[in-house]
């Protein structure tokens, strides 16, 4: 029993010893290159932080119906107020970073 076991035990020997592990994990990250990627999430990590500095997400204006508009307004109302109209509630929102940036 112990010379059928120590032959056994000397073929899977040679077989690991000649194992390149570092050529296995070489050809794995060349198929799976995740440069793009990783550019693709910095691209979309920039998109986002430059939405969230938006008025509308800064300030976050009251949104309501007005007539059959959606208001987004900043302030007790339109005279002291920013607001920005449109037909849905993002559009108003856009309206409403634009007015934003307007002068008196």
């Amino acid at each position: 029993m112990s010379e059928s076991y120590n032959a056994i035990y000397d073929a899977v020997r040679s077989r690991i010893s000649r194992f390149d592990g570092q050529s296995l994990i070489d050809r794995i990250a060349y198929q799976f290159d995740f440069s793009h990627q990783i550019q693709r999430i910095q691209e979309e990590f920039i998109s986002v932080a430059h939405d969230m500095q938006q008025p509308a997400v800064l300030f976050r204006p009251k949104l309501s119906i007005d007539g059959n508009m959606w208001c987004a307004l900043y302030g007790d109302n339109l005279q002291d107020g920013v607001a920005g109209f449109g037909e849905s509630p993002s559009k108003a929102m856009e309206d409403f970073d634009k007015n934003w940036n307007e002068k008196l």
